[in-house]
């Protein structure tokens, strides 16, 4: 028999946590801080790992603050899926049959709204 504690998040959960929490604050956070703000209650030393990661993933910045940093996004949510689409579009070498079979499962809207943005009118 498990209990809730021994049961792990999904990946990726506690940054999208931690993430939340940083755009939510609008100013500079140290980890103890975010702990604090989130809903469940994970180690200190875990939401200090996940800031770092976040940090060498370059979706959080940091300022030092006393003997530690605060960490501040980089990237708003738009900003981080367009991150992680070209993260994406990079793994694969066929980049034009990713991007053909990406644009061809677009929405007629999404897909004007693309067109609009490659070819503007005033060119």
């Amino acid at each position: 028999m498990t209990n809730a504690k021994d049961e792990r998040r999904p990946a990726g959960e506690l940054e999208a946590s931690v993430l939340a929490v940083l755009w939510a604050a609008g100013t500079p956070l140290t980890p103890a801080e975010v702990q604090a703000a989130l809903p469940h209650d994970p180690a200190r030393t875990t939401v200090t790992t996940t800031l770092a990661r976040l940090y060498d993933k370059g979706i959080a910045g940091r300022l030092r603050q006393g003997r530690g940093y605060a960490y501040f996004p980089v990237q708003d949510a738009p900003g981080l899926t367009a991150l992680r689409m070209h993260s994406e579009l990079e793994r694969d070498a066929d980049r034009e049959t990713v991007l053909a079979r990406f644009v061809a499962r677009l929405s007629p809207d999404d897909e004007q709204f693309l067109r609009d943005l490659l070819e503007p009118e005033d060119r």
